[in-house]
């Protein structure tokens, strides 16, 4: 397999399949860092938050892990494709917060090299919230062969409360049951339900910003006026974005009103596990998370 490097870089070594991943792998016994776009890998290695490893194992030679379909109903992207191209995909356009999260990821220029699989195995990435709410599965090659676990599960630590940095994410399972084409933040009507959805993320500056906020809700409203299915997540910075399912209980307890709003935004704020840092205190990333979800919220249904 092709293999180079000199002096003090590494040295890059390219498989070509991923039997000849599994076996790079071994033979270098954890002295390695996958890298694919490798746009966040560059910012860390030249700020000195990462140290440069002596091994780069680069995953783009990869076959069918960059690849965008539909598979027994649900939409398989492999975790090497490119977010400009999720960003225009007619598939994936079946679930419009995963590329309004897209949209609004650096600039341009980043994401036609950067990757989905990057951005969600960064465990920071403004996607992953938009994916939580979607109910995401992440499928892996591991030591003990392929393995598939949801993104809230692989968020937690997985089974064993922790995860392993030898796993390789091949690609990305989002259901599409019931999933209609529709605008952010507009409500639609589909068998007499009524879908709302919208992502929202906030930074420091008004674009090509680190988020410090980022928020996704997706849900739907029966004839009866009560939330038949509602998904709500948070996160932003360098901190883990989560599901709220307390928040998510709020809502299903009622039927669905703008009285909600209020409740809503409270309980996220309760509900929400942040930080704080530099840039923002921890009770300011809980309160800007609540008055999101719940400004949303209001809108949606006002």
């Amino acid at each position: 397999m092709p293999a180079y490097g000199s002096g003090a870089m590494p040295t890059v070594w390219q498989p070509q399949d991923l039997h000849e991943l599994s076996e790079v792998r071994k033979s270098l016994q954890s002295r390695y860092c996958f890298v694919a776009g490798g746009t966040l890998l560059r910012t860390q290695w030249e700020g000195g938050l990462v140290a440069s490893p002596e091994h780069l194992i680069c995953l783009s030679e990869l076959p069918g892990v960059s690849d965008i379909y539909a598979e027994e109903q649900q939409l398989v992207i492999g975790a090497l494709t490119r977010l400009n191209r999720c960003e225009t995909d007619t598939l994936v356009a079946q679930f419009p917060l995963l590329q309004e999260a897209i949209r609004v990821i650096a600039a341009p220029s980043i994401r036609n090299v950067a990757t989905l699989g990057g951005n969600i195995v960064s465990g920071v990435g403004d996607t992953i919230t938009a994916l939580l709410v979607y109910d995401a599965q992440l499928n892996w090659m591991t030591d003990q062969g392929m393995k598939k676990c949801s993104l809230a599960s692989w968020l937690n630590g997985g089974e064993d409360g922790r995860r392993n940095p030898e796993d390789v994410l091949v690609s990305i399972h989002i259901p599409m049951q019931d999933k209609d084409s529709m605008s952010v933040g507009i409500e639609h009507h589909s068998s007499n339900n009524k879908q709302i959805s919208y992502y929202r993320k906030l930074g420091r500056r008004e674009t090509f910003s680190a988020s410090l906020v980022t928020i996704a809700m997706h849900g739907e409203i029966g004839p009866d006026g009560r939330w038949k299915q509602i998904a709500i997540a948070a996160g932003g910075g360098s901190g883990m974005a989560m599901r709220l399912p307390l928040s998510e209980q709020l809502l299903r307890d009622e039927a669905a009103s703008v009285g909600q709003a209020t409740a809503l935004a409270s309980t996220v704020i309760t509900e929400f596990i942040t930080y704080g840092d530099a840039f923002a205190s921890e009770q300011y990333r809980k309160q800007t998370a609540g008055n999101l979800l719940g400004a949303g919220l209001w809108e949606a249904l006002n």
